[in-house]
């Protein structure tokens, strides 16, 4: 396993942290932490995080990366939340490429920045 293959594999707790007090401040029920649910396709699709709005379950991925993320996350992501039957996901990271928002404002999804979390903590 390479470095960023394992960077991508665990989100670094601090940043994890901080993304339960925002999505509790936000009303939100933090179900599950580090969860695997097995897809309709069979696959298994790893979330940092399981939150709860009404009867809305959405999947968390944190990627506490030094780079911008890119659309081809996004589109994993979109593709492992459709597969768990779970509603648009919700991404947390540093900064997200042009194409990455463009394609996340199209299909409804959520895209988080660090500093936007810290700030709304404050």
């Amino acid at each position: 396993m390479s470095g960023e293959e394992k960077a991508e594999t665990k989100a670094p707790s601090a940043l994890v942290e901080l993304a339960v007090r925002y999505f509790k401040k936000e009303g939100y029920k933090v179900e599950e932490k580090e969860t695997t649910l097995e897809g309709v396709s069979g696959v298994s699709r790893r979330f940092d995080l399981i939150v709860q709005k009404g009867h809305v379950a959405q999947g968390v991925w944190i990627r506490d990366w030094n780079r911008t993320i890119g659309v081809n996350v996004i589109i994993n992501s979109d593709k492992a939340s459709e597969d768990v039957s779970l509603s648009s996901p919700i991404i947390i990271g540093e900064k997200f490429s042009d194409h990455a928002k463009s394609y996340a404002n199209r299909r409804k999804i959520t895209l988080l920045a660090k500093r936007q979390i810290a700030l709304s903590l404050r």
